[in-house]
């Protein structure tokens, strides 16, 4: 199975840590939130890694080069800022992956998850990872039914925060591929879920979206208390 690793958010809300530095290059326990991407995902026997860039883009190019360090085949899809979005950007590399499955992995998350466990359901378009709801997205986003993921209908609703975490078919974005302008891939999650078509399951590995600095900072507080592997 192929993998893509969203990287070309400008980080706003990280300012000023990203003023020049693209969000999944900030450390965390010494390194790259990208790097923990990249050896999980070699650890699950993911060799070829598609990174889109944007902010500073140039920054993971220099750092991460062709993978081979990895023993990884890493490319990259150089995108203007703000230009696509999250759905954008994997529309725009879509053919890569040639209809078969592939992992998604935001870049600015944190989590130690063995991607092996993602139990993919193939008649669904989508399968994503969910987490409880941290303080920053108590409402949630998504309720889980019987390994389905819909739309919740009402406030009391048992619901879970998508936790950046997929593995997806090049299907889910077959109404978008004429799409002009930037396009989330919520939004495309969210229409899929009214069809039917995204399965999911709840992530238990301790698991942070890392979008501020004081988040960041936490995390690496907790990595140094309780050592890197615990956390």
């Amino acid at each position: 199975m192929k993998a893509m690793i969203l990287a070309a958010g400008k980080g706003e809300r990280m300012r000023p840590l990203t003023n020049q530095c693209p969000k999944p290059m900030l450390k965390v326990f010494g390194k790259p939130l990208l790097e923990h991407h990249l050896i999980q995902l070699k650890k699950a026997g993911v060799t070829d890694v598609v990174i889109n860039h944007a902010w500073y883009g140039e920054k993971i190019v220099e750092y991460f080069g062709d993978g081979s360090q990895w023993q990884m085949n890493i490319r990259y899809s150089k995108e203007e800022v703000g230009a696509l979005e999250t759905a954008g950007g994997i529309i725009n590399v879509l053919s890569t992956f040639n209809d078969e499955p592939f992992l998604l992995v935001n870049g600015d998350v944190f989590c130690l998850l063995d991607y092996t466990k993602l139990s993919f359901n193939v008649n669904a378009s989508a399968h994503i990872g969910l987490v409880k709801n941290p303080e920053h997205n108590l409402t949630g986003d998504f309720q889980l039914v019987e390994g389905q993921v819909v739309l919740p209908k009402n406030t009391d609703d048992e619901t879970y925060t998508y936790s950046g975490i997929a593995v997806l078919r090049a299907k889910l974005f077959t109404p978008y591929l004429h799409h002009q302008g930037p396009l989330s891939l919520g939004t495309v999650l969210k229409s899929a879920c009214q069809e039917g078509l995204v399965s999911g399951q709840v992530i238990e590995t301790p698991w942070t979206d890392v979008g501020t600095p004081e988040r960041l900072e936490q995390l690496n507080q907790q990595a140094q208390e309780n050592g890197f592997k615990e956390i």
